[in-house]
């Protein structure tokens, strides 16, 4: 099993081009399912969930061809209504797919994805949703069986803003006769860059990136050729490893206005950070300063980037309280960096940080995919070798990080397994 090796004390710098969004890649893969004819997505990541995604889509009858970052869906000969336990298991995204399938096909047979190390992630909104447009939902032998010979518009109101029930629901009332309203729907870029790819196709959507969505059935929907966003998570990631290492990084091909919750934290710390149209540069100060975060729904601190800028407490003067309010799991990287000598303490959904001088190196166990990050993180400020194991979590959303690290001027490189 592969590991990354890391001597720290480096201070990065130099550019980084991020790369396209995986959580805006694949609902926007899967939408091709409600299409006749080829798709074309440039700027797709090369990451083990779109190989997935293309796996999964391929054994629904869709058409999949890949040329460098460019990837052409054709859903034109999807005539399989059911993604295995085999496919999903592999994905949680893979739910992704039952709203198509029953808008299409009539009928749908996914397999329930299950838990992951972060929480449960119930798709309890997903399948009320469904039903309140007209799908009879059953749960069999591990699956999710829906169907309904017409999906009728609906008021639908989700109880949490939940980004995949966003997007599911979506999907499938693009192609309901009358008009859906989705109430507290999820705001993030992700679900708007979806929405502008439907409406593209011919959907009628208004609201997109606000609480409440306004979907007008059509009868069908043309191709698209469009482009996938850059990654905020990624971006955020390269931002918060500047300020770590006292750095100065430039990041490009990024979208600052995604990023508006973390540049205000990153600018309380003292790192100074200079935003442009497609442009954020980061230069790290040489005393970072404790900052309070609390995750949040979109436009609110995202979950997605706690752990890393845990890391970056964990080097601040003074004190700082991380609240995580999204996922009940998501502080299983807290032991691995206590064993590089960071100072937190866990009370249910509270990490209590108090600085230290510095971190050390030390082997480490990654156990999903933001530790893993935060977890590199931690070994380049750290004094000595780190070795991050199990960096295969890494594999499904960030593409080539060590190399792009490396030419940042990190010591880093893959050991492969």
């Amino acid at each position: 099993m592969d590991k990354i090796v890391i001597q720290g004390g480096r201070p990065l710098k130099g550019e980084v081009r991020i790369s396209g969004a995986k959580n805006a890649a694949l609902p926007i893969l899967i939408s091709s399912l409600l299409t006749d004819g080829w798709n074309t997505y440039s700027n797709v990541p090369d990451l083990r969930d779109i190989q997935s995604t293309k796996l999964l889509l391929s054994s629904l009858g869709a058409g999949v061809e890949s040329d460098g970052d460019r990837i052409k869906i054709n859903g034109g000969g999807m005539c399989n209504h059911e993604a295995s336990y085999d496919l999903v298991r592999k994905m949680r995204a893979s739910i992704l797919v039952l709203g198509p399938l029953v808008a299409r096909l009539k009928k749908a047979r996914v397999s329930l994805p299950g838990g992951c190390a972060i929480g449960a992630r119930p798709i309890n909104l997903h399948l009320k949703g469904l039903a309140q447009l007209g799908a009879a939902i059953e749960l069999k032998h591990g699956y999710v069986e829906a169907s309904a010979d017409h999906l009728k518009g609906n008021e639908i109101y989700l109880d949490i803003p939940t980004v995949t029930g966003t997007e599911n629901l979506m999907m499938a009332a693009v192609l309901a006769k009358g008009v859906t309203v989705l109430r507290n729907a999820a705001r993030e870029p992700e679900v708007v860059a979806l929405a502008d790819v439907l409406i593209k196709m011919g959907a009628k959507i208004e609201g997109a990136g606000t609480s409440v969505m306004t979907i007008e059935g059509v009868s069908s929907l043309k191709p698209v050729s469009v482009s996938i966003i850059p990654d905020r998570i990624e971006a955020g990631t390269f931002m918060v490893s500047a300020a770590l290492t006292r750095g100065d990084i430039t990041i490009l091909n990024g979208e600052p206005d995604h990023l508006e919750a973390l540049i205000h934290k990153l600018r309380l710390s003292g790192a100074q950070v200079t935003v442009e149209d497609k442009s954020i540069r980061v230069q790290g100060s040489n005393e970072i300063a404790s900052v309070d975060v609390k995750t949040l729904p979109y436009p609110g601190f995202p979950t997605d980037m706690q752990a890393q800028f845990m890391v970056l407490m964990c080097v601040a003067r003074g004190f700082s309280v991380i609240s995580e309010t999204i996922f009940e799991n998501r502080f299983i990287h807290v032991s691995e960096l206590k064993r590089m000598g960071a100072d937190i303490k866990i009370s249910g959904n509270t990490a209590m940080i108090t600085g230290v001088p510095a971190l050390s190196g030390a082997p480490v166990m990654a156990t999903d995919l933001r530790a893993s990050a935060s977890l590199i993180l931690a070994g380049l400020v750290a004094v000595g070798t780190s070795e991050i194991n199990r960096v295969y979590h890494l594999d499904r959303g960030y593409e080539s990080i060590e190399k792009k690290f490396a030419n940042l001027g990190a010591a880093i490189k893959r050991v492969k397994g």
